[in-house]
C-alpha cells in the first residue's frame, strides 16, 4: 500500500473497464503542478474535440488561485466518454487494458509507471527532474511526445491523435 497526498477515488477503474482495450487517454499532472485556468480549459476542450474517451484527474489544487473547474458546455459535451475524478490509484490506472496513452507532468514516478504498463506519453513538464524525464521519453526512448508550455486545444488535439494510433503509434515502440 503506498502513500497519497489525495483521497483516491476508485470508481473509475469500473468507468476503465467498460472501454476497449487501448481507446482512453488518462491524463494526469500529479500531486503538486499547478496551471492557470486557461491551460486547464485548454486540455480540456482538446481531449473534448478528439472525441476519444479520457479520465481526467483534476486535483482542487491544480488551477493557481482559484477553483479547478471546467465550463459546462465542456461537460456537457463530454458526459458519455469524458470522466473526471480528483484523484485515483495511478499505479493501477495506467496499468489498465483500456488506458493507450497517457498526458503527464512527466514526474519520475509517473514516467517509470508509465514505461513498465508500455504506455506512450504526451510530456507537459513544469520543474526539476520532469524536463530530463520529458527528454528521454520523447527523444532517447521515442516513447513520447512533448506539448508546448503555451498549451492549444488544436495541439493537444493532434498531439493526442497521433498518441491513440496516429503515424508513429507509439504503442508499438513500447512493446
Amino acid at each position: 500500500m503506498g502513500y497519497n497526498l489525495w483521497k483516491e477515488e476508485t470508481e473509475c477503474l469500473e468507468w476503465l473497464d467498460s472501454k476497449e482495450h487501448n481507446s482512453v487517454v488518462y491524463v494526469s499532472f500529479g500531486s503538486i503542478a499547478v496551471m492557470s485556468p486557461q491551460h486547464l480549459v485548454e486540455f480540456g476542450w482538446g481531449l473534448a474535440n478528439i472525441k476519444v474517451p479520457f479520465f481526467l484527474v483534476i486535483r482542487p489544487d491544480l488551477v493557481v488561485g482559484e477553483s479547478a473547474i471546467l465550463p459546462p458546455e465542456f461537460v456537457a459535451e463530454t458526459k458519455e466518454r469524458g470522466l473526471i475524478a480528483s484523484w485515483c490509484p495511478q499505479e493501477q490506472v495506467r496499468n489498465h487494458p483500456s488506458v493507450g496513452g497517457f498526458l503527464t507532468h512527466s514526474g519520475w514516478n509517473s514516467t517509470v509507471e508509465s514505461l513498465c504498463a508500455g504506455v506512450p506519453m504526451l510530456c507537459w513538464p513544469f520543474f526539476s527532474d520532469q524536463l530530463t524525464n520529458c527528454w528521454y521519453a520523447c527523444n532517447e526512448w521515442g516513447i513520447g511526445m512533448e506539448i508546448s508550455n503555451d498549451v492549444k486545444r488544436g495541439e493537444v488535439e493532434k498531439l493526442v491523435r497521433e498518441l491513440m494510433g496516429g503515424e508513429k503509434h507509439y504503442k508499438k515502440k513500447l512493446q
